[in-house]
């Protein structure tokens, strides 16, 4: 177990974080499931009872209406000095700066699609992730091969004086998108007084060894990144590769990360602090909708006016029983044409 400070007590650290998970697990579940339902009613997926009824959607058009005001473009980096001084090496690290982030948010597409998928969490269930990774090219630099000849041997045999090096090439940081259910934190009532955060990817078997070695050949596949588990009724019948769900833990008392699997108690891998980032976390604060500060479970926006949803669902539907009702009467002379005749009979229910 872990003391009072977070260090742990013991040889595997897996156990005590599967019981953070599963105890953060509980306590956002009703968010989860309200959050759901969000989800289901901006995409107008209903059951057989739903079907029939008229429904006037003012979920998806607040959204479209919303999403272009938050995010209607890519941001552009912008970087400058604090105090604007007579300081060329301040003014062309900046320069430099701007530059870098400017290609890294441009050349790759992970950033907008990042910003794109926050946004609209954001907006339904009422919290937006965003995950920065780091990823540097290694490459290893052999000397030339002019070693020191030896006379003593009749072959004359060259004998190399140094040994490979490693060098970084080239680095860089993608920017993930996490979906909503797919994060969690410490249970905390603000953001300040979170102390672990963790994300679940979905791994094939493949992955899992390459990534973690044989002791991943242990993990049960039983989970996927897709709603393949019967939630939602159009893909339900649809079948898809089964993955193992990792949790990877970032724990900020102990600056350790920590990577578990569901299904699987001991631990995969635990690391020191792998990024030395000012903040510790690889994400920032998520984007909240509305809040309170005794807790960080947010309220969905639409959970604050779905009455009024509600209601204009049930005019609309009155309204179309209304319209398939009428019928259109009169009298008109015999002797007429008859197709003014016919504008009475024809289409009539």
């Amino acid at each position: 177990m872990y003391d009072e400070t977070g260090a742990y007590e013991g040889e595997d650290p897996g156990p005590y974080w599967h019981d953070q998970i599963e105890t953060a697990i509980k306590i956002f579940d009703k968010w989860e499931k309200r959050g759901l339902k969000v989800v289901k009613r901006y995409r107008d997926e209903r059951d057989a009872i739903e079907m029939p009824r008229m429904k006037f959607n003012i979920l998806w058009s607040n959204i479209q209406v919303l999403f272009p005001a938050l995010y209607g473009r890519q941001a552009k980096p912008e970087v400058s000095r604090r105090y604007m001084d007579q300081d060329p090496v301040g003014r062309l690290a900046s320069t430099m700066l701007e530059r870098v982030m400017e290609y890294e948010t441009t050349q790759f597409g992970d950033f907008d699609s990042a910003m794109s998928g926050a946004v609209q969490d954001r907006l339904l269930p009422g919290r937006g992730t965003a995950w920065i990774r780091y990823e540097p090219v290694i490459v290893n630099d052999r000397p030339d091969d002019d070693g020191v000849l030896d006379e003593t041997e009749e072959s004359q045999v060259y004998n190399t004086v140094e040994d490979p090096t490693e060098r970084i090439d080239a680095a860089h940081s993608p920017i993930d998108y996490v979906y909503w259910s797919d994060f969690l934190h410490s249970p905390a009532r603000t953001w300040d007084e979170v102390w672990w955060v963790a994300r679940a990817v979905y791994m094939t078997k493949e992955e899992g060894v390459e990534r973690f070695g044989d002791v991943f050949k242990n993990v049960s596949l039983t989970s996927s990144n897709t709603d393949m588990d019967g939630k939602n009724p159009l893909t339900a019948k649809m079948t898809y590769d089964k993955k193992a769900m990792v949790y990877e833990i970032w724990n900020k008392r102990t600056a350790k990360v920590c990577w578990i699997a569901k299904g699987y108690p001991q631990a995969l891998d635990e690391r020191d602090d792998p990024l030395e980032l000012e903040e510790f976390f690889p994400c920032p604060k998520p984007l909240y909708a509305t809040l309170t500060n005794d807790t960080l479970i947010p309220v969905p926006d639409f959970t604050l006016y779905q009455d009024q949803a509600n209601a204009l669902d049930t005019l609309s539907d009155r309204i179309a029983g209304l319209v398939n009702m009428l019928q259109l009467k009169g009298v008109y002379d015999g002797s007429a044409d008859a197709s003014l005749g016919r504008l009475f009979t024809e289409g009539a229910n």
